[in-house]
């Protein structure tokens, strides 16, 4: 049996741009304020500029009605909220006046994307059973965004008051997602109508973390031009990562 040694390869270049995109934020934790403003951004973009026109074209293929795929986002944007929301009702009655910041909260902020970058590699597997020209055109743009899905991890992690072992730890387990996932397509595959579904919820995910979570926590301490700019880049950046691929 002839092995295809393409998805080996753009699997284990997806584990090096997540790795790369961590450690840099591990290394620049210092200016975590202006790398939460990126980030911020870089969420914002990938829901408009990718997450939300595969959403319309599989709609269109499918020949769906949108509305579920809307339901789905907007369980996924509440159901982080009423977690993080939940937890921060639990822990008040002792911390009345003190800054609530939880590491619960940042550890399942990253696991969650640890889940889409799973995900991510189920799309290269899946690509690559339709046609290596596929498999190669899903894998480029998953690399292309692994470098921030690291980079958000660690931001995700850190900002919650997880220590920086934890956070590379984190983001370890979101390297090694889309390894995993490529390799699950060996033993499944799914249908097209779960996965708007699928997209769906995780950009309601986004847009909280983002809007509710991310871009507070940066202009938190100060707010300035600089912080700004550094998530209008962040979204001009997968604005022009989207078009490229």
């Amino acid at each position: 049996m002839q092995i295809n040694i393409l998805p080996i390869i753009f699997t284990i270049l997806t584990f090096v741009s997540t790795l790369g995109g961590g450690l840099f934020g591990l290394k620049y934790k210092d200016k975590l304020h202006l790398i939460l403003g990126f980030t911020a951004g870089v969420l914002l973009g990938v829901v408009a500029f990718d997450i939300f026109p595969e959403i319309i074209s599989l709609i269109n293929e499918l020949q769906m009605e949108s509305v579920s795929t809307m339901v789905a986002l907007v369980v996924g944007f509440l159901l982080f909220h009423i977690f993080e929301k939940m937890l921060l009702i639990h822990h008040e009655q002792d911390e009345f006046y003190a800054e609530h910041k939880h590491p619960a909260v940042g550890v399942a902020s990253a696991l969650a994307l640890a889940g889409h970058s799973f995900m991510d590699g189920v799309g290269i597997g899946l690509g690559f059973q339709v046609a290596p020209q596929i498999g190669i055109l899903v894998a480029i743009a998953v690399i292309a965004h692994d470098f921030s899905d690291g980079l958000n991890t660690v931001s995700l992690a850190l900002v919650h008051h997880n220590h920086s072992r934890r956070a590379l730890t984190l983001l370890i387990i979101d390297a090694l997602a889309p390894v995993l996932g490529v390799l699950s397509t060996l033993l499944f595959s799914v249908p097209d109508k779960f996965l708007v579904l699928y997209l769906g919820f995780f950009a309601g995910f986004l847009l909280y973390i983002g809007a509710a979570d991310i871009l507070p926590e940066a202009h938190s301490k100060k707010s300035s031009f600089r912080t700004i700019l550094m998530t209008i880049l962040g979204s001009s950046f997968i604005f022009v990562v989207s078009r490229l691929v």
